[in-house]
């Protein structure tokens, strides 16, 4: 008996540590939202003319890691072509992105709706959502000053997340915190590529940067959370987990990173062209590096096992040269 109460009670430490742990970063992640935040219309000077979205600035164009870049129809378009191809890309990008972000602000608060008092959680999340709303606005404001009729997430895959993805804040939470990663991660890992060359106009450049700095904090928050809550699941339920990540994965990250039928079909995009660039090895490639984040937390958390690694094969997002390196 004395040895079973041993366990226990170093179960309920460790738990007990765990769960300190989280909370001290919850409210350092409070402190620095209050320390550092953005407001779309007051740190970002919309009306100044290096703002202007103009087709005559010629630092308009695909950025390197986009898959089209990798198409040989896209190199022969004209250079005036090739820029409203690349305004209309990113426009499409930011529409994606606050439709995504929108789902994330009703889940958050859906799931703040059920904590206790007390729970520093409640803070923070309130803090994350109105930074994804100055991230709303921001993005649409640029759609709107490009005058484009720019569309978001496919009308099935919208019809879907309202109905499937919300309700997994209170069904599988640890499920809806990988589904947060699933839309956050391929967007920082592409932005902050795009703002470490130092390419692209000035006011992409700004959006970005705002964007990454605050994302960092949700990054942190999503995967502490997952830190906390996975680690609880009995064996089954961790075991589901792993098969459906990968899945959850490679449907987000092609959202977020391979353009929209809607975009091609708008602009022109021949189908060829588009199965030319997600077939390039540097679109497999892209696949890849922007879900490695998510990949490597699964293996920390043991969802990681020989079915999973087969599934994330198949959804062509394992790579086996970088796979768990530090």
């Amino acid at each position: 008996m004395t040895v079973v109460a041993d366990i226990r009670d170093g179960k309920k430490n460790k738990e007990r540590s765990s769960l300190d742990n989280f909370q001290t970063i919850v409210k350092r992640l409070s402190r620095q939202s209050v320390e550092k935040h953005f407001d779309a219309y007051v740190d970002i000077e919309w009306d100044l003319s290096e703002n202007r979205i103009d087709l005559d600035d010629e630092h308009w164009g695909f950025w390197k890691l986009d898959p089209l870049n990798h198409s040989s129809w896209y190199h022969q378009q004209s250079p005036e072509t090739q820029k409203k191809l690349a305004i209309a890309r990113i426009a499409s990008i930011m529409r994606i992105g606050w439709e995504f972000e929108n789902l994330l602000q009703r889940g958050l608060l859906a799931y703040a709706f059920r904590l206790p008092n007390g729970m520093p959680e409640f803070r923070y999340i309130h803090h994350e959502v109105i930074e994804e709303s100055h991230h709303s606005m921001m993005f649409q404001e640029f759609v709107n000053r490009t005058g484009l009729p720019v569309k978001g997430m496919p009308p099935l895959l919208k019809w879907l997340a309202v109905r499937v993805v919300l309700p997994l804040q209170f069904y599988a939470p640890s499920l809806f915190f990988f589904f947060v990663l699933g839309g956050e991660d391929p967007i920082d890992h592409i932005q902050r590529s795009q703002i470490r060359s130092g390419e692209g106009p000035p006011i992409v450049q700004k959006i970005m940067k705002i964007h990454v700095t605050e994302e960092a904090r949700h990054l942190s928050f999503a995967r502490n959370t997952l830190k906390l809550k996975v680690p609880e699941l009995g064996r089954t339920r961790k075991f589901l987990l792993g098969l459906v990540v990968p899945i959850l994965m490679a449907i987000m990250v092609r959202l977020m990173v391979y353009p929209s039928r809607h975009y091609c079909r708008k602009n022109g995009v021949p189908m060829s062209a588009f199965l030319e660039a997600i077939n390039s090895l540097e679109a497999k490639q892209l696949l890849k590096d922007a879900a490695s984040k998510p990949r490597k937390l699964s293996f920390d958390l043991g969802l990681i096992n020989p079915v999973s690694t087969k599934i994330w094969k198949i959804c062509g997002l394992w790579d086996e040269i970088k796979e768990f390196e530090d």
